[in-house]
């Protein structure tokens, strides 16, 4: 929904924190969850020394708006869900996030929200999509640690913000 965009992306930034450069992070150098080679491309230039630890949140929120809110349709989805998608395309791409909702609701996985999409979005039950989107994200964060154990320090809080989403986007259902 629209009306959602503020207090999703809120709780986005909260969720991502400021700046970390880890060496075991397979995100790299990264300031409010954005990442290098996110901003890179989105400036279409190179990243200065010293340019990720001065972003500021006025400076990331169009990117964000751009690259994950607006990418995902969420002003079209229904409240509660369009949080739940927006933090996940955040933290895994928009064609992660956009295939696991199509999932979640029985929609083809073809990466595209579109009319179909939101169609079977609009017949499927909000808390019940997001139970299922959900458990496809944990599945999803389990599987990673399964493929790469060198990430198992991540695994907790993966969980934890799966679970921390699925709260505040119960209470966003409309």
């Amino acid at each position: 929904m629209k009306a959602n965009w503020p207090a999703a992306f809120k709780h986005v930034l909260e969720s991502e924190g400021g700046y970390v450069n880890d060496p075991n992070d397979n995100g790299g150098e990264t300031n409010f969850g954005v990442t290098k080679k996110a901003w890179n491309e989105y400036l279409g230039r190179p990243i200065k020394d010293g340019e990720m630890r001065a972003l500021t949140v006025e400076m990331v929120a169009p990117f964000y708006k751009i690259k994950y809110w607006n990418k995902c349709n969420c002003d079209d989805l229904p409240s509660g869900l369009d949080y739940a998608v927006f933090d996940f395309a955040v933290n895994a791409g928009p064609g992660r996030a956009t295939k696991f909702l199509q999932r979640a609701v029985g929609a083809v996985d073809d990466g595209v929200i579109g009319p179909n999409t939101l169609a079977t979005v609009a017949k499927t039950d909000p808390k019940r999509a997001l139970d299922h989107f959900s458990a496809l994200k944990s599945t999803f964060y389990n599987g990673l640690v399964e493929r790469d154990p060198t990430q198992q320090r991540f695994i907790k809080g993966w969980l934890n913000r799966v679970a921390a989403v699925q709260i505040y986007a119960e209470t966003m259902l409309t």
